[in-house]
């Protein structure tokens, strides 16, 4: 049985930052586990390669799918078949279809750097208000001018050499190396509504502008890419991957290390002499405290689980960006889309000038521009966040749409909805129970519906009206809010952006403390985006990876 310092169970965004950080000191023996396969797959390494996970296999995508959401459209659904015996004996298979509330897709990173390995690679910080608002939660150390130096400690900006910019990190963000005039057009007639703005990160997050990336030379900066490449030939950090983690092993109220699943499916336990830390996202992470006894009992025994620490906040305050697609038809080859001209005149020249330069379409993060506004003069800060794409994107690009045109997100930064995270069984390859209850607080839809409004003020104002005047895949009536709210509820979804199940804080539902610590417990904390109290006002790969900068700090202080 082998011994690690530390275990660290997830190489996604923060995971690897801590596996960089910790094995810098050669005293330490640290392990890294990833339940999915290397990143060898070529389009974990190509920017736009991201666009092309959600029709492929679980292989590099976790896929999950939440319950049906109450507050969303009904849909047919086909249920399994089921066999029917007939009069004469014979055996028949036969397809029943019901109706019942539409699902969200929830797809979470399955490789070396998580989601990051996965994601439109936009770098967002959110705005200092949010992380002033957790410290005003009780969360000592976290307000923004705490956090600002771990922002900038993780960064290297192409862009950006300020006070609110690092320089000389590991995490390489510049510019997309990929412009085209429909996306120029939506900054240039946004800024005249919302004003203009060059950096989302800097003294101000509101205004339109372009995204800045997590890219280096054409290529994804992945965690991975980032802080566990550069480190893999250290002796003293091994990583293992096709590595499923069954439980925690608690003994009374210390974690000792972790119970494994390898690739043949075999069981096998590592021990930690110093802490675990754990570090599987805000679905991952709230799934294995349960299996490993560590939630509300009436979560936990039901699955025949032993319950040995009670923590009632496991799995609870779920929060996610739910957001809604406005979706218009183009037919320009400046936009990225499948017709015969694109494919056999546009696209083997894009291959071949990302081959030679690394720039160009293939570079492109789909959500290339957008801003941030607020749905109404008299909030503090913005509450709405735009990603438009020069692409139609259907059903998070599942839905394959022949022809050009472009897409622009509405995205609902704070929502006041709150959902969970619990178990469908005890078996740990089988996928959490995901709740989120979007729009399940009545103020959520109506800041949609504002926000919405606002948004498609730039879509409907020239020069780039031109792009949306006509075929727009699902017509919305603008003076008509019960139009909007039915619009909304077909077909809105998350972005991507779930956390808060490991809640940070002291109230009764906080499951670790400030330094990350899981209550009631000792050597076991949690570094993910699961710990925020509350969803920022942002993307959220950037937070998370600052959250392994500190969480870093935090444990080497323990530890020296």
């Amino acid at each position: 049985m082998k011994t690690y310092d530390f275990i660290i169970l997830g190489a996604g965004s923060a995971g690897c930052v801590l596996a960089n950080r910790l094995s810098s000191n050669p005293n330490f023996n640290v392990c890294l586990i990833e339940a999915g396969p290397k990143d060898k797959d070529i389009r974990l390494h190509v920017p736009i390669g991201f666009a092309f996970f959600g029709t492929t296999s679980r292989k590099y995508n976790w896929g999950f799918d939440t319950v049906p959401q109450k507050e969303f459209e009904k849909v047919t659904v086909t249920e399994p078949a089921t066999s029917m015996v007939d009069s004469a004996g014979g055996v028949h298979e036969v397809q029943n279809e019901v109706e019942d509330h539409r699902k969200g897709y929830q797809p979470r990173g399955k490789t070396l750097g998580g989601s990051s390995a996965i994601n439109a690679m936009l770098y967002v910080r959110g705005h200092s208000w949010d992380y002033d608002h957790w410290r005003d939660l009780g969360n000592e150390g976290w307000s923004y001018k705490d956090v600002l130096p771990y922002f900038k400690k993780c960064e290297h900006n192409e862009v950006h050499d300020n006070e609110y910019h690092g320089q000389n990190g590991p995490l390489n963000v510049c510019k997309i190396r990929h412009t085209n005039k429909p996306t120029e057009d939506f900054v240039k007639t946004g800024s005249t509504i919302f004003g203009y703005n060059d950096d989302f990160n800097g003294e101000n997050q509101e205004g339109i502008g372009f995204y800045q990336t997590t890219q280096k030379d054409g290529k994804r900066c992945s965690a991975a890419k980032a802080y566990l490449v550069p480190i893999l030939d250290r002796e003293n950090l091994t990583v293992l991957t096709d590595t499923h983690v069954n439980k925690i092993v608690i003994e009374g109220n210390t974690a000792t290390g972790v119970e494994c699943i390898n690739e043949e499916g075999e069981f096998f336990t590592l021990n930690a002499s110093k802490e675990v830390l754990l570090s599987s996202g805000a679905f991952g992470s709230p799934q294995i405290l349960l299996r490993s006894g560590v939630g509300d009992a009436s979560d936990i025994t039901k699955h025949g689980i032993d319950h040995k620490i009670d923590l009632p906040g496991v799995g609870k305050n779920l929060q996610d960006h739910i957001d809604y697609l406005s979706v218009h038809k183009y037919n320009s080859l400046s936009l990225i889309g499948f017709s015969l001209r694109s494919i056999f005149i546009k696209y083997p020249f894009e291959i071949l000038k990302y081959i030679f330069t690394k720039t160009g379409l293939f570079t492109s993060t789909i959500a290339e521009a957008g801003g941030f506004i607020r749905s109404r003069g008299d909030i503090e800060v913005p509450d709405i966040q735009l990603h438009f794409a020069p692409a139609m994107v259907v059903d998070h690009g599942r839905t394959n749409v022949w022809g050009h045109g472009l897409s622009c997100h509405t995205c609902l930064l704070r929502p006041k909805s709150r959902g969970e995270v619990t178990l469908n069984s005890s078996d740990p390859m089988d996928d959490p129970k995901i709740d989120p209850k979007f729009l399940s607080h009545p103020d959520d839809m109506k800041v949609m519906i504002d926000g919405y409004k606002k948004m498609m003020k730039i879509m409907n104002t020239k020069p780039f009206s031109k792009y949306t005047s006509k075929h727009v895949q699902r017509p919305v009536d603008l003076s008509d809010d019960a139009d909007i709210e039915q619009a909304i509820r077909e077909e809105a979804d998350t972005v991507y952006h779930p956390v808060g199940t490991c809640m940070m804080g002291n109230s009764d539902m906080a499951v670790v403390d400030s330094s990350l610590k899981v209550h009631k417990m000792n050597s076991l904390r949690v570094v993910d985006a699961s710990i925020m109290p509350t969803l920022v006002g942002g993307n959220t790969n950037a937070p998370t990876i600052m959250i392994g900068e500190k969480a870093a700090d935090l444990i080497l202080d323990d530890w020296s």
